[in-house]
């Protein structure tokens, strides 16, 4: 039963019993969350209260990429002012052998050991009455180091790139067809070097968790995108059962990929309030950021591309080389896009690791696709060019009607029609095909254009809801708020299959008692509890129903199921629509109390017959000045398929947002390393680029919004990351047709086209 977008004002009923598609739900005008977070009112792991009064710890990294400690003198530490403990791996609790949770295995450094593996570790952990104190303290800490030669040069190592170590997962590589004799059929080819840069997640509120025990209990406050998983690796490291583990996280200032997994200060943090028995804060500082909690590895992206003089693609061959830490395999699989993104006769992809001493990589929104599509999407641009073929022609005429890689056909796809409403939006019929062509005054103009493209995932979930005495409605799901509207979906869907005013729904989530919900990561969590949202209510519903057919006091009394119907907060008779009886009145003639029903929904059997993707069409124009080569994006026109938007305001902004991130990733955003010492040297918002309102021009986006019911009941795909995705190459094209410089280096800054 899809939920489709609704039309100003529009409210309809929703129906018990339907074999068809359900009418549009009422949707939140406004965030369910809007007013708590612009009162203040919004609480964050960093600032909720312990029952009694927090203490501090502040995490000691190693100055070192690679050794280990040889001795750490902490005499003057101790007797600093207010300090309470100062915990090294020499004086640790001993904790059980590791063995985290899902959604990643993690690596993490909780002072069990004694070697280095990067610049950056935590080598200690210091505990003060306050933060002041502990830093003061951490710094009289005198650390004596064995040092090794570290592996920090990536570029000069690519020939030691390896295959990476995932047994019994899916292969890193994977050919398809007769590669030799498609890539001699193709009479054009591109064969080029792509590179992109490290990059760390930055959300507004860095990492923090506060932490105390009650006996063998432990209560956590943290920033996490994934309750469930959080609350297992926490229980799982610290060897006590899941059960004794409380975790919550009411709100996540952002994540991004970074609050995927369980890091190193979580645990640092519940160990010291262990050792001083109390509630120990412990919350990460901005600089902090770079190393411990992960970030977007290196890539270097081979991509040849051979064509026949139509067009049509014969071969294709896309290799990945990545950096990966010591300590754990992380792999960004930056050529999965390409194995199923256009048909062609032949395709060979691979991944290979290169092993460094830096802190573990992880999930950055849209892993691998981001970057790949980057690079993918510049290839055939630089394709197009070299037949002399309209980009979005070349791309029509390699259009895939089933997964050219799995064989399997889209649960659904209507990527033409992206293609379609977004180029006629853009005017990109009137666009010049003649690089630097199109100009200004002394500005250059430049089109360009792009396909963007995301998995639709979806996990097994749970989720509670109740129907009150008082005709009102509570929905429980165990899941997580990134800020992407989790709390506005989830009091819409409840309320739109109750039949009861979304704003009369109490919603909550990020709290370990909760049903469970999988991570907020792979764009799942929109596909995954909202179906579950949707059968908890009907079960409820059903329930007060079946109490209103066996009163004899009720309008409904006697009738059957699949005549009632829900719209504003009462049951009616399908049939005759003036028989109605409210929820309340239901309710308080049959024992005055709160039915309540728990729903779960997982992907069906059939799930793994299909291929499950979000596509989307992207075009930018920018203005590159002519002298100083500074770039102006000036708008971007975009539009996706994504099967049913949930809600309007919610998912036209993350889509808004993801593309902001992809322009970042075009023109700003980079880690710098610097190969001595293994630190990132701009570990700061002053000198880590991400754009600002001023770097962004205008943005038109809109959604096809046709249900995708093969995928899930509620017709809707994630829609969290595929905004990021072949937007870097939708502006890098751009640039490339005003300049007439194709910069295969991402970022593409002003001396790069200087020098090109």
């Amino acid at each position: 039963m899809p939920i489709t977008a609704l039309n100003p004002g529009q409210q309809k009923a929703s129906g018990i019993a339907s074999d068809g598609a359900k009418p549009a739900p009422k949707q939140l005008a406004m965030r369910y969350d809007a007013r708590a977070k612009v009162t203040g009112t919004a609480k964050y792991a960093g600032e909720f209260r312990a029952p009694t009064d927090a203490v501090y710890a502040f995490v000691v990294q190693s100055t070192i990429p690679s050794g280990s400690i040889a001795s750490i003198d902490q005499a003057a530490a101790t007797k600093s002012s207010g300090v309470l403990a100062v915990i090294t791996p020499f004086n640790a609790p001993k904790l059980p052998p590791a063995n985290p949770q899902p959604p990643a295995r993690r690596h993490i450094t909780v002072l069990q050991e004694r070697e280095i593996f990067y610049n950056g570790q935590p080598v200690a952990v210091v505990v003060a009455r306050s933060l002041p104190e502990a830093i003061q303290a951490a710094s009289l800490l005198r650390i004596t180091y064995r040092q090794t030669a570290a592996k920090l040069r990536f570029r000069e190592r690519l020939g030691e790139a390896r295959p990476p170590k995932f047994p019994g997962r899916e292969p890193a590589a994977q050919t398809r067809g007769d590669m030799a004799a498609a890539m001699s059929k193709g009479t054009v080819r591109v064969e080029q070097t792509y590179t992109t840069p490290y990059q760390h997640h930055n959300p507004m509120e860095p990492h923090a968790t506060l932490a105390w025990w009650e006996g063998g209990k432990l209560n956590v406050y943290d920033s996490t995108q994934y309750i469930a998983g959080d609350c297992m690796t926490i229980a799982r490291t610290l060897g006590i059962p899941t059960d004794n583990v409380h975790l919550e996280c009411p709100y996540t200032g952002g994540g991004f990929g970074c609050k995927g997994s369980t890091w190193s200060h979580v645990i640092l943090a519940a160990m010291a309030a262990k050792v001083v028995g109390k509630p120990v804060k412990l919350a990460l500082e901005r600089p902090q950021m770079w190393g411990p909690v992960g970030g977007r590895p290196t890539t270097v992206q081979q991509i040849k591309l051979a064509a026949t003089q139509d067009g049509k693609i014969t071969g294709v061959q896309h290799d990945v080389i990545v950096h990966t830490s010591l300590m754990e395999d992380f792999l960004e699989p930056s050529a999965d896009q390409t194995r199923m993104l256009y048909a062609s006769e032949a395709c060979a992809t691979s991944h290979k690791m290169v092993d460094m001493n830096l802190g573990v990589a992880t999930f950055m929104r849209a892993p691998g696709e981001s970057n790949g599509t980057a690079a993918l999407e510049t290839a055939m641009d630089e394709l197009a060019l070299a037949l002399k073929m309209d980009p979005v022609q070349l791309r029509l005429t390699n259009y895939a009607e089933k997964d050219p890689g799995s064989d399997k056909p889209w649960s659904s796809k209507h990527l033409r029609e992206c293609y379609e409403q977004a180029g006629e939006r853009f005017g990109w019929s009137k666009r010049n095909p003649q690089p630097a062509s199109m100009r200004e005054g002394n500005k250059l103009i430049g089109w360009g254009m792009a396909t963007a493209t995301y998995p639709a995932n979806r996990s097994a979930a749970q989720a509670l809801v109740r129907i009150l005495t008082n005709g009102h409605a509570f929905v429980g799901c165990g899941s997580q708020d990134l800020g992407t509207g989790t709390y506005t979906i989830m009091a819409q869907t409840a309320g739109d299959t109750l039949g009861i005013d979304p704003r009369l729904v109490e919603a909550k989530l990020g709290d370990s008692t909760l049903p469970k919900a999988p991570a907020s990561g792979g764009s799942q969590s929109a596909a995954s509890i909202c179906p579950a949202i949707s059968a908890a209510a009907m079960q409820a519903k059903l329930k007060v129903a079946q109490l209103a057919i066996n009163d004899p006091e009720s309008p409904l009394h006697g009738a059957i199921v699949a005549d009632i119907s829900a719209s504003d907060g009462r049951l009616f008779l399908s049939s005759s629509p003036g028989s109605s009886d409210s929820y309340a009145d239901i309710l308080s003639r049959n024992g005055g109390k709160a039915v309540e029903a728990l729903g779960s929904t997982e992907p069906g059997e059939d799930s793994t017959a299909m291929s499950t993707h979000s596509f989307g069409a992207v075009f930018a124009e920018v203005a590159v000045d002519a002298e100083t080569y500074m770039v102006e994006v000036r708008r971007i026109v975009a539009t996706y398929d994504i099967g049913t938007l949930i809600n309007d305001t919610t998912g036209i902004n993350q889509l808004e947002g993801g593309i902001v991130w992809g322009v970042g990733f075009a023109l700003h955003e980079e880690s710098h390393l610097d190969e001595t010492y293994g630190r990132y040297v701009n570990a700061n918002l002053a000198e880590y680029h991400v754009p600002v309102n001023a770097d962004i021009g205008k943005l038109d986006v809109t959604v096809l919004n046709i249900p995708d019911i093969k995928f899930n009941p509620l017709g809707a795909r994630g829609i969290g990351e595929i905004g990021i995705t072949g937007t870097a190459a939708a502006v890098g094209n751009a640039i490339f047709h005003a300049t007439g410089k194709r910069i295969r280096n991402f970022p593409i800054t002003l001396d790069k086209l200087m020098n090109a």
